[in-house]
């Protein structure tokens, strides 16, 4: 997750707990990569989800239930 923020946000590197819109990111982004996450995937991660804890280690978690729920 760090490295796909690192990229889309144009940073050298990101941290595990690094928050996404502190770094920069924005609604509109936040969106662009729930999808691509859904089309890698193949998980729904909620744009709640994603708010509620804005870091890649957040995100990572938010996946790994949504896997464990298919």
């Amino acid at each position: 997750m760090a490295g796909l923020w690192a990229d889309r946000l144009g940073m050298a590197g990101v941290g595990a707990d690094d928050d996404f819109f502190e770094l920069g990111g924005d609604s509109l982004l936040a969106v662009r990569i729930i999808e691509e996450l859904r089309r890698e995937y193949g998980v729904e991660v909620s744009p709640l989800e994603f708010y509620l804890d804005p870091t890649p280690a957040g995100l990572a978690g938010a996946v790994e239930k949504g896997r464990a729920a298919v």
